[in-house]
């Protein structure tokens, strides 16, 4: 049986601040609202994991919405990905974790979110031991509403 996870939190992580912040605009692209970003997520080989996760700007950080169907029971990791390439079927083209850098390297936009089979222990390098790559999408900004 599929089990559907939904997500919604608040994620006042720099780095994700920093990725939209850093986009330059000129003021004819200036969105109405907040700058808002999405990657839809396929899955890896052997994985029947679909979904999409949303970034969207707010007052104090970026708010990330993931809605996903096609997970195992429990807790997973997902995490941006230095590159925007889901080509490989095991993710593997999306590189390592994101890491930003203090010049403007900081955007999420063009990179990828990865969500592995098993949970982040928050504290192994580099991946935090959250296993197999089990879908992955390239993050793009969002049409302006």
């Amino acid at each position: 049986m599929m089990n559907s996870f939904r997500a919604s939190f608040i994620a006042l992580i720099f780095l994700l601040a920093a990725g939209f912040s850093a986009q330059s605009q000129t003021p004819a692209e200036k969105p109405s609202g907040p700058l808002k970003a999405v990657a839809v997520l396929h899955p890896t080989a052997g994985s029947k994991l679909s979904g999409t996760v949303t970034f969207t700007e707010e007052a104090d950080g970026v708010k990330v919405r993931a809605e996903i169907t096609g997970l195992t029971p429990g807790n997973h990791g997902f995490h941006v990905h230095e590159f925007g390439d889901c080509s490989a079927a095991d993710a593997s083209s999306a590189g390592a974790h994101f890491n930003p850098t203090p010049n403007d390297e900081r955007s999420v936009i063009g990179r990828s979110v990865v969500v592995h089979a098993k949970a982040d222990d928050l504290k192994s390098q580099p991946a935090g031991d959250s296993g197999a790559r089990v879908a992955c999408g390239v993050i793009g900004r969002a049409k302006s509403q």
